[in-house]
């Protein structure tokens, strides 16, 4: 019988977990997922919690009922891997073996890592929300905020899910005009970025979108210190940018135990990956996924569904000694909502950036790279989806694993594929 350990089980590691005991009989794989918790944190969430779109107990759910049976779940801190034995060492001296590994770990916040950032403002005028403790806290100061100078920063990429923090300021601008204090607050998006997006497109129709809104952005800010006493962010190359509350992206970073793993991660503790096989550059029975990796495409629970279908596949061949034919092309999709209860778009991979058009057929029915109500509708059903269709491991209806071209229209051209 061959051993499957699986590191993490949020999005990645549950779905992989998940479709593999679905493809194999439990007298052939045996297939075990760790954590250090037994929560579950349905992620997308998290950007709706501080306006009070969610509340904290409507995105989580126990770690272990998101398993099928036949999956051994261990509840215990990951200390190191030994990759040359084969081995995943776990806090408290247990030691596991594994015939294949894979790394579904995600991404921290490290906020520690900015000057000033957790002084004394810290959760007083200074909130994230990333984590489940930020979004809540933040939340509570927003309910009563009666306005002032708000600022949304990230401090420096990658993070997860790139347009979270535009979808922040979107979503602040409705949420103000709806409390009646919008003339009272100003809104600045500040990004290490030279633009609001990454690619070319779509930052262009994102900056449009900002501009609409009254939202000003500061662009190519590298924050380098937080001076919360005095509300002020500070690049390294001295400018400044003023607040009364910030809402801050803080640097991210893999898991703790990457850096005690020999080989296996970068400098941010990140999972040296192949970006089509998704098999670790440490050791060739050794696999990554989502936000764990080092992979250059977006952080989204969107990517992960696709990987998994990839990962899966590569694993079962590895097993079998064969090639691993399996090659992820960088597929990401992603609602941005915008507030007002409409929501745009994106569909693209590592080659092809977000491009007008429709989506996920030639004829729609969703809009890419244009508000609708359908987008925002959209949005809100992946919260269903998520957890009776992406975790348990089933194909979404419609949407390939590979990027496909059907309903974009190249802007050079204006034609449609």
């Amino acid at each position: 019988m061959k051993r499957i350990v699986i590191l993490g089980a949020g999005t990645g590691g549950t779905s992989t977990a998940n479709r593999l005991r679905k493809s194999y009989n439990e007298d052939e794989l045996e297939i075990t997922v760790i954590d250090q918790d037994n929560v579950h944190i349905y992620q997308p969430g998290l950007l709706f919690v501080p306006f009070g779109i969610y509340d904290a107990d409507e995105i989580i759910r126990p770690r272990k009922d998101q398993l099928v049976a036949g999956i051994n779940y261990v509840q215990k801190k990951i200390y190191k891997v030994e990759a040359e034995q084969n081995q995943v060492h776990l806090e408290g001296g247990d030691i596991l073996s594994y015939d294949v590994l894979v790394v579904a770990t995600g991404t921290q916040i490290l906020p520690e890592e900015t000057e000033g950032m957790t002084g004394e403002a810290w959760q007083k005028s200074i909130f994230d929300f990333d984590t489940l403790d930020g979004a809540s806290k933040l939340a509570t100061k927003l309910s009563h905020w009666q306005g002032g100078r708000l600022v949304v920063n990230v401090v420096d990429m990658p993070i997860k899910c790139p347009v979270a923090p535009l979808e922040f300021v979107f979503l602040a601008d409705w949420f103000f005009q709806e409390k009646g204090i919008r003339d009272k607050v100003d809104i600045v998006y500040v990004t290490p970025l030279d633009g609001a997006f990454t690619k070319p497109v779509a930052s262009k129709a994102l900056q449009k979108l900002l501009e609409d809104k009254n939202i000003a952005i500061e662009t190519e800010f590298n924050t380098g210190e937080v001076d919360g006493t005095n509300g002020k962010i500070i690049s390294y190359d001295e400018r400044i940018v003023d607040f009364d509350l910030l809402v801050s992206v803080p640097v991210h970073g893999g898991s703790d135990f990457v850096g005690r793993s020999p080989g296996l991660g970068d400098e941010l503790n990140f999972v040296l990956t192949n970006k089509e096989t998704l098999q670790s550059s440490c050791a060739e029975n050794i696999f990554a996924i989502g936000d764990a990796t080092t992979l250059p495409t977006s952080k989204a629970g969107s990517v992960t569904h696709f990987e998994t279908e990839i990962l899966v596949d590569n694993i079962r061949s590895f097993l079998n000694g064969e090639t691993l034919e399996g090659k992820f092309d960088g597929h990401a999709n992603c609602f941005i909502e915008t507030g007002f209860h409409q929501a745009l778009l994106i569909d693209f991979n590592y080659e092809t950036e977000p491009l007008p058009g429709k989506f996920p057929f030639k004829h729609g029915p969703m809009s890419l790279l244009k508000e609708t109500k359908l987008n925002h509708m959209g949005k809100l059903m992946f919260h269903w989806a998520y957890w009776n269709i992406l975790l348990p491991g089933r194909p979404m209806p419609g949407i390939p694993t590979q990027m496909s071209m059907k309903g974009k229209k190249l802007v050079e051209t204006g034609k449609e594929k």
